[in-house]
């Protein structure tokens, strides 16, 4: 306590530069959106006060409705398509095998790719005529079981998804090697020497050892997920018929395209809220589970 206070303007002076960056690119942005989110502004006439006006109109527009529904699925699909993946997959790696780090590399490779490259490479996988996918199927004789997967509302999210899946798992897979490899050994011997098998020791060790670190894999997962934007552009740009869009998207769309500034920052500070709301309640779910 005492070293921290002799130390106390180094440290403030070491923390200033990142504290003002992230005042200016993050707070106040976020400051100027409540101001904004009352206004009808497009950028170029007067601004006008409309009070609570584009929230009412947000409620009422089908396709916000449309982009929620939709971003509720990817939260889904990822918190649980990537977080057991890469928690089995972890487990796998921390056995010692061989080429491990090769595997580990592998893995984490696709969240260091730039994610337009990902949906290029995807949306020509998925393509119906010339796809990787359809292909497979008719080189195993089931080609009528072909899609237009990226072309057809029932099948384009799902699509999507399974490329946010895939994109992610190596992120968080990193996350929970690093958790395992925090559990003293010494645990496990014991546990082994009173007879307790492998399945038993991951079920009523592992898992509740590396709970925070899942915690914190699953607020990474749904707030990431809140923010898909740039995959889905260019996979799909939202459709067919909006059945790929987003919150993100929609904001961006009524934000820049339809030159809506107020209305874009009420949508924003929407996304805001309701992800702090989903992280504070999957948050609390997971404790009271850990009590």
């Amino acid at each position: 306590m005492h070293l921290l206070v002799r130390r106390k303007w180094p440290i403030i002076v070491g923390l200033a530069p990142a504290l003002a960056v992230y005042i200016i690119f993050a707070i106040i942005p976020i400051i100027i959106s409540f101001y904004y989110s009352v206004m009808e502004w497009d950028g170029f006439t007067e601004m006008k006060f409309i009070g609570l006006g584009n929230f009412k109109e947000a409620l009422n527009d089908p396709i916000f409705w449309t982009a929620l529904k939709n971003n509720l699925f990817v939260v889904a699909a990822s918190v649980f398509g990537q977080i057991p993946i890469a928690l089995f997959i972890a487990l796998l790696l921390n056995r010692k095998l061989k080429g491990g780090k090769i595997f580990r590399t592998l893995g984490f490779m696709p969240v260091v790719i730039s994610t337009v490259i990902i949906s290029l490479v995807w949306g020509m996988m998925f393509n119906s005529r010339r796809g990787l996918f359809n292909g497979l199927l008719e080189m195993v004789g089931l080609g009528e079981w072909a899609q237009n997967w990226l072309g057809d509302p029932k099948l384009a999210m799902i699509s999507v998804c399974i490329t946010i899946i895939w994109q992610f798992i190596g992120l968080y897979l990193i996350i929970f090697l690093a958790a395992l490899q925090n559990i003293p050994q010494e645990i496990y011997e014991a546990a082994e020497m009173d007879g307790a098998s492998e399945l038993k020791r991951t079920l009523h060790i592992t898992l509740p050892m590396m709970r925070d670190s899942i915690i914190v894999a699953v607020i990474l997962c749904i707030s990431g997920s809140l923010r898909t934007f740039d995959l889905i552009y260019v996979m799909t740009a939202g459709g067919p018929g909006h059945s790929t869009e987003v919150l993100a998207m929609y904001m961006f769309d009524q934000t820049f395209s339809s030159t809506r500034y107020g209305y874009g920052s009420a949508l924003s500070l929407f996304i805001f809220f309701f992800s702090l709301l989903l992280v504070y309640l999957s948050t609390l779910i997971l404790k009271r589970r850990e009590s």
